[in-house]
């Protein structure tokens, strides 16, 4: 195929795909292969205004301005390394980059072989590049930022033709307190990749985003014990900081939904009894290794399977290789292994109608104060656990995901009819801060609470 014909090619394939953009982002079908990714081109069309013919490459940031972007995530790349290193020495071989970014969509670190430089460097798969959705459309980083989960984006499901050759996956990286922190991101440059082959990159990058998540958990904690319990949401540990009385300092994004625990809550000092039946023996143990054990769910007779780990108390803790490899290397496979040796029970029936009700009125009237499990399995009257199960199975969806949902349609409400402030609705609602609302009202609805507010006047 000649040159010229070549580029003919490559022109139609354009002209196709921007049509197909603008056909999506006026409300057409998206098609089977774009329909999980159809929301955010319509935020990259409506919301974003980026516009899909536009064929400026992605900016890349300077060495001098990417040191502002690097110093708030020092502690974070530091921890990350390791992992970094793994997923790269796994994805090179197929001509991968590996980027680490933050909330901005800035590649802060990457892995990536120095011969290609310049290639990836056009393309803007390199450190420094810039890829947040606001710029540059969907794709495997910026998506993931918008709606914080994984993204893989192939090919035509960019938003942006230019980037039609680019197959990316994106995974989120939560911090201590639940709130994300960065974006793992392995990208390549190759139009004839199929969908197959790089759908198993993403699934490495998963486990690798899951992984620096958890180590970075156990380093901020390594004086506290580590409660981490399976089964988990989305692969991950529901993992516990808990201090020498017992009390819950820690909770990671999957214990907080989970359990519905907050920094209100956390900062009160809820005990871990409140959730599990007390079995301080664990607590008195002079084990310096893991206990695998199994913790009774309060007010029930079913368990789960946890991994504890007992906290450093060596006054030159991080001076000590061998105690730093074990406080912090993750053990996702390990707490895996565990559940499946001993599965939990089946679950029961749902809830009664009137315990549905009073759950549901009783969310309706405290919306503004801090929940947790344990109160609303109160209100229904039954043990935390079988209330847990028993809410998903008669409202087809978990406590955390309802109670969620009833604070973002409340401030729906509050921005089309009042004029108070975004923080004033986010204390009014429930929400820790302006920020947590405007992640939960993002991932809900599809834009932020500005734009919604915007979109109502």
């Amino acid at each position: 195929m000649g040159r010229s014909e070549r580029s003919a090619r490559l022109i139609s394939a354009a002209a196709q795909h921007d049509e197909h953009v603008f056909s999506v982002a006026e409300g057409s079908p998206p098609g089977p292969d774009i329909e999980e990714l159809s929301i955010s081109w319509q935020r990259s069309a409506n919301w974003h205004r980026v516009d899909p013919i536009d064929s400026k490459a992605p900016r890349v940031l300077t060495p001098y301005e990417l040191k502002d972007f690097r110093e708030p995530l020092g502690h974070l790349i530091l921890s990350a390394q390791e992992e970094i290193d793994r997923l790269f020495k796994l994805v090179r071989e197929a001509g991968y980059t590996v980027l680490f970014c933050d909330t901005a969509g800035v590649a802060v670190e990457h892995r990536g072989e120095d011969s290609q430089a310049s290639r990836f460097e056009h393309w803007g798969t390199w450190l420094g590049g810039v890829w947040s959705e606001e710029i540059e459309g969907t794709n495997g980083i910026g998506t993931c930022i918008a709606e914080e989960r994984p993204v893989t984006v192939h090919r035509s499901q960019h938003f942006r033709s230019r980037h039609m050759s680019l197959s990316c996956s994106g995974a989120p990286i939560f911090g201590v307190d639940g709130s994300l922190l960065a974006v793992l991101d392995v990208s390549a440059i190759d139009p004839g990749r199929s969908e197959q082959a790089h759908a198993l990159t993403g699934a490495l990058t998963v486990n690798s985003a899951r992984a620096i998540e958890e180590r970075f958990f156990r380093e901020h904690f390594y004086r506290e014990w580590i409660v981490a319990v399976a089964p988990a949401d989305e692969g991950l540990p529901g993992m516990l900081a808990v201090d020498g009385d017992q009390r819950v300092v820690g909770a990671n994004r999957v214990a907080r939904k989970s359990l519905l625990l907050d920094d209100r809550g956390l900062q009160a000092g809820i005990s871990l009894w409140t959730i599990f039946e007390r079995d301080v023996a664990i607590f008195r143990r002079k084990d310096r290794t893991d206990i695998a054990t199994r913790l009774m769910i309060a007010g029930s007779n079913d368990s789960s399977a946890a991994l504890v780990t007992p906290p450093d108390q060596t006054p030159t803790a991080w001076q000590n290789a061998t105690n730093v490899a074990f406080h912090t290397r993750p053990r996702l496979n390990v707490i895996g292994t565990y559940e499946k040796m001993a599965p939990a029970t089946q679950p029961h029936g749902g809830l009664s109608p009137g315990a549905l009700r009073r759950v549901r009125e009783y969310v309706e009237t405290h919306l503004s104060e801090s929940t947790d499990l344990a109160t609303l399995a109160a209100v229904a009257g039954i043990s935390m656990h079988h209330f847990a199960r028993g809410f998903k199975q008669s409202a087809g969806i978990t406590p955390h995901h309802y109670l969620t949902q009833k604070r973002v349609e409340r401030a729906q409400d509050m921005l089309a009819q009042t004029d108070l402030s975004l923080s004033e609705i986010a204390f009014a609602v429930g929400f820790s801060d302006q920020s947590h609302m405007a992640r939960q009202f993002r991932q809900f609805i599809g834009i932020t609470p500005r734009q919604f507010r915007w979109s109502q006047r």
